[in-house]
């Protein structure tokens, strides 16, 4: 049963990401890319998403200690499968909800790699929402609007080939 219900989420993403590579649409005039913002990733480095150019983005926000951290397999089961194929997966630390990542970079990295087996790009943790969100989350929901700010976490923001917002998806 348990292994149906991974099934089912990995084809949902699966289905989402589809159809992302076939969305042209756009509900703004972007003065910005996503491609000219970064982060840091989880090591202090600088991450420029402009490496992830014509290539779907899955930005999804996360935290260790929420109910949905069981979604970091999913998030690398879709990163195993579809690297290679052009989809990245880029997860954003953030203690902004219930406060449920609360450690330190290193402290999340370890745990990422330890519980999960986390191979994909992992920024420092941000803030995703308000006035301290990290100016991606800021663009994004200028461009796309309020359904673009999370409103918990493992909220997903997916990045079409032309580096615009193609859709979100809540937790």
């Amino acid at each position: 049963m348990e292994l149906i219900k991974m099934l089912t989420k990995i084809i949902k993403l699966i289905i989402i990401i589809m159809i992302s590579f076939l969305s042209t649409s756009a509900k703004a005039k972007y003065e910005k890319l996503a491609y000219d913002f970064s982060f840091n990733d989880i090591n202090g480095n600088i991450l420029n998403l402009s490496q992830y150019k014509d290539k779907i983005i899955v930005i999804v926000n996360v935290a260790s200690q929420c109910g949905f951290t069981k979604q970091y397999e999913d998030m690398q089961e879709i990163w195993n499968l579809y690297n290679d194929k052009g989809v990245v997966i880029l997860g954003v630390p953030s203690n902004d909800f219930g406060q449920q990542e609360p450690g330190t970079n290193k402290q999340i990295k370890d745990f990422c790699e330890a519980k999960f087996g986390i191979t994909f790009p992992m920024t420092e943790k941000v803030s995703v929402k308000g006035d301290e969100a990290h100016a991606f989350y800021k663009w994004a929901s200028k461009n796309y609007g309020k359904s673009a700010v999370p409103k918990w976490n493992f909220h997903k923001i997916i990045i079409d080939k032309s580096g615009k917002v193609a859709d979100v998806f809540t937790s």
